[in-house]
């Protein structure tokens, strides 16, 4: 059977310890019962562990040539092996609206773009595990006052528990890869709501992290361009912290305050 060329433009590095690729493929025992969707698996090294899970199992692939590996290489999988991009899928159409695991080893370049889509999609995705860049699972896992806490940290962790389980290091990769890498757990939580509009907490933590070395009087500016934190001392925020020393419930308190600048500005302006 050929073997498939990694290919650098996918950002594919193919995992070949097969210890290691079992040991992410029983990460989704902790969610059992329900469908497991792997993304990106390559020539299969850790969906041969996946599959034969007693349960419902599918993988997505891009590159045409894995797609074309893995059904020859799987044959019970026709049907389950899917050759589209799952950025640009629509989650429901998987396993027809019903909750799964998502888990894979995830190309380094989209990883941040495939947990961002899995909180579009929170209520589908219960329990997601696999493996990325260390930086980024490090990420991903940071406490408050942590100079790695930042945008995925705070957006993740409103809706899910994460776990960093274990370290992978570059050699075990074809090719290997430039960084280590790192295997990740994210279990949701019991939160059906925030406590704010989702939205607006969003758009002021993308904000004020990509001015992070700036204190909040400054960094909010951007959404109100008026703001004056002297006039506002009563709302009990301290201003003059920056984003990495806020965690998930003064984001929230923040979030609402906004939102009533906001709406006290369009009250003015009718």
């Amino acid at each position: 059977m050929k073997q498939v060329r990694p290919k650098k433009n996918l950002g594919q590095h193919f995992l070949t310890d097969l210890a290691i690729a079992r040991s992410i493929a029983d990460t989704v025992d902790a969610c059992p019962d329900i469908p497991v969707l792997e993304i990106g698996p390559g020539m299969g090294v850790m969906t041969q562990y996946l599959y034969p899970k007693d349960r419902e199992f599918k993988c997505v692939e891009i590159d045409k040539e894995s797609v074309a590996y893995l059904q020859e290489a799987f044959p019970k999988l026709q049907g389950g092996i899917i050759g589209d991009d799952f950025l640009r899928m629509d989650l429901n159409d998987i396993f027809e609206g019903r909750q799964f695991v998502l888990t894979g080893n995830y190309p380094y370049d989209i990883s941040s773009q495939i947990f961002f889509k899995m909180l579009d999609n929170k209520d589908l995705i219960p329990c997601c595990t696999g493996m990325i860049q260390r930086e980024v699972a490090l990420r991903i896992a940071a406490e408050p006052g942590n100079k790695t806490y930042g945008i995925l940290s705070v957006l993740i962790q409103a809706w899910y528990d994460t776990e960093y389980l274990f370290t992978v290091d570059e050699h075990v990769f074809n090719p290997p890869p430039k960084v280590k890498s790192a295997v990740i757990r994210m279990t949701r939580n019991e939160r059906t709501d925030i406590g704010c509009d989702w939205q607006l907490f969003k758009r002021i933590v993308k904000a004020v992290f990509n001015q992070r070395r700036k204190m909040l009087r400054v960094s909010l500016k951007q959404i109100l361009p008026d703001f004056n934190a002297a006039e506002h001392e009563a709302s009990g925020i301290d201003f003059t912290k920056r984003p990495e020393q806020l965690s998930h419930e003064d984001f929230v308190k923040l979030t609402n305050f906004v939102e009533s600048l906001i709406q006290a500005s369009k009250t003015i302006q009718k």
